[in-house]
C-alpha cells in the first residue's frame, strides 16, 4: 500500500495564488463580457529587452551549430554568467564571492523551496507575518510547521514575527529560540525595506544564536533610495550566517524564461547531531548536483547579457517603466485617503482596506464593481487581514484604467 506524505495534508486550501485564479475564473464564466485588469499576482507584462532578445538568439545559433552545440552543463551554472553576477552584483559592490559559491537556478521560488532540504527536520522556523507563502508551505511539506491552528490560523511549529503599520513594518528579533529565519527585502507583499542598521541588527542575532537568515533579494533591481541595502552581505559578517536569492524573473522580465541565483558563501556553517560545523554550500551543491540538471545554456546567455552596458540601460528602462506605475498607484490610492505602504523601493503597494472590510471582502468588491484583480493580504498570513496588494507589473494603460476605476467607487 502507497502511503502519502501526511504533512501534505496540512497544507491549508489551494495555493494563494491559485485560490485568486480560481475566484476570477468563476467570475468570467459569470461575466464573460467583463473587461478584467489584473494588478495581483506579480508576474510582468513588458517584453524582454533587444540585449537579451539578441543573445538568446546567438545562443539558439551556437545550439544550432554542431561545432558550438552543448548538452548537459555544469549544475552550478557556467562560469561565464557567474563570473559576470559576481562582478557587477557584488564586487561593484564591495563584496568579495567565489565562483563556488553562486548557484544558477531557473528560479528563486524553487530555491527558496528547495533550500530547507539541507538543515534538519526539527530545525525552528521563523518567519515575518505576512509572509510570501512559500517559505510556510515548504516547510509544512517537510514536517516542520506542526499542526495549524484554526483558532490562531497559524501552524504551532512555526513562530511568527508580526510586521504592521503599528511597528512601521520593522519586524522584532525573535524572543524565542529559532535556527532559520526567512527575510525578504524589498519585502513581498508589504513593498517596504529595512536599512542597513536594522539589517544589522538580524545579522548579529543570527552570529550570536548560530541560525542561518534565508534572505530573499528578488526585487533587489527596484530599490531607488541610497540607504537601503542591495545585498544582505553588505553588512558585516552576513557571510557567516545568510543565503542570498536573486532572480532575473522580475529584474529583466525572465518570469517566462525562468533563471535566477543562489549564493551560499564557504563561511556558512550548520551543524550536525554531535556539534560539528558542516559547510552548507557543500551540502547545496551536493542536492543540486543530484536533483537538478542546470539552466539551459541558451538562458544563461540570455542572462549575461543583462549585465551588458546596453543591456544596463535597457533593464534600468524597464524599471523605471515599473516604478513608474508604483508612483502613480501609490499617489492615486492616497488621494482618495486610503493608507498606503511600499512602492518606492519595490513593484508592490499595500494598503489598508477601507472602512473596516476583510482583505476577501476588498477583493471581491473590486473584481465585482471595478473588475480589478488584487491579492488580499491576508492570504500572506493573519498580520495581513485588512490589507490588500497591488503591483506595479501592470500595462501602463491598464494601470490608469485601474486607477480611474477605483477612483469611482465608493471608499
Amino acid at each position: 500500500m502507497a502511503k502519502i506524505n501526511g504533512n501534505y495534508l496540512e497544507l491549508q486550501g489551494s495555493y494563494l495564488f491559485a485560490e485568486i485564479a480560481k475566484r476570477r475564473t468563476k467570475f468570467m464564466s459569470e461575466n464573460p463580457g467583463a473587461d478584467i485588469i489584473s494588478l495581483g499576482i506579480g508576474d510582468v507584462t513588458r517584453p524582454l529587452t533587444p540585449a537579451v532578445v539578441s543573445s538568446l538568439h546567438a545562443g539558439v545559433d551556437e545550439m544550432s551549430n554542431e561545432k558550438t552545440f552543448r548538452g548537459y552543463g555544469p549544475e552550478q551554472g557556467y562560469d561565464f554568467l557567474i563570473e559576470t553576477i559576481i562582478e557587477h552584483d557584488y564586487k561593484a559592490r564591495g563584496i568579495s564571492l567565489e565562483k563556488n559559491e553562486v548557484f544558477v537556478s531557473d528560479g528563486s521560488k524553487c530555491d527558496v523551496g528547495n533550500i530547507q532540504e539541507i538543515f534538519s527536520q526539527d530545525s525552528i522556523v521563523a518567519v515575518m507575518d505576512p509572509v510570501y507563502p512559500v517559505y510556510v508551505d515548504s516547510n509544512v511539506m517537510a514536517g516542520r510547521a506542526g499542526h495549524f491552528n484554526p483558532e490562531t490560523k497559524r501552524y504551532d511549529g512555526i513562530v511568527y514575527i508580526p510586521t504592521h503599520a503599528e511597528n512601521q513594518f520593522i519586524p522584532s528579533l525573535p524572543t524565542q529560540k529559532v535556527d532559520l529565519i526567512y527575510l525578504c527585502y524589498p519585502n513581498n507583499p508589504t513593498g517596504m525595506t529595512l536599512s542597513k542598521e536594522e539589517l544589522k541588527k538580524w545579522v548579529d542575532y543570527a552570529r550570536d544564536n548560530k541560525c542561518v537568515i534565508l534572505y530573499d533579494s528578488a526585487y533587489e533591481a527596484y530599490i531607488q533610495e541610497e540607504d537601503v541595502p542591495h545585498s544582505i552581505y553588505e553588512v558585516e559578517g552576513a557571510k557567516e550566517v545568510a543565503i542570498e536569492f536573486r532572480s532575473f524573473s522580475k529584474t529583466a522580465g525572465f518570469t517566462g524564461v525562468r533563471c535566477a541565483y543562489t549564493v551560499v558563501p564557504r563561511e556558512l556553517k550548520a551543524y550536525d547531531e554531535s556539534g560539528n560545523a558542516v559547510a552548507l554550500n557543500d551540502l547545496w551543491n551536493r542536492r543540486q548536483t543530484t536533483k537538478f540538471n542546470g539552466v539551459s545554456y541558451i538562458t544563461q546567455v540570455g542572462a549575461a547579457a543583462v549585465y551588458t552596458e546596453e543591456g544596463r540601460q535597457q533593464i534600468k528602462q524597464l524599471v523605471d517603466y515599473y516604478m513608474t506605475n508604483a508612483k502613480m498607484i501609490r499617489d492615486g490610492l492616497a488621494s482618495l485617503g486610503l493608507e498606503v505602504f511600499g512602492g518606492v523601493n519595490a513593484p508592490y503597494i499595500w494598503l489598508k482596506t477601507p472602512n473596516g472590510l476583510s482583505s476577501w471582502e476588498f477583493f471581491d468588491k473590486l473584481l465585482t464593481e471595478a473588475n480589478i484583480v488584487g491579492t488580499p493580504g491576508v492570504g500572506f498570513g493573519r498580520n495581513g487581514e485588512g490589507y490588500f496588494r497591488l503591483t506595479a507589473f501592470g500595462s501602463r494603460e491598464n494601470t490608469q484604467r485601474a486607477l480611474e476605476r477605483i477612483n469611482k467607487l465608493s471608499l
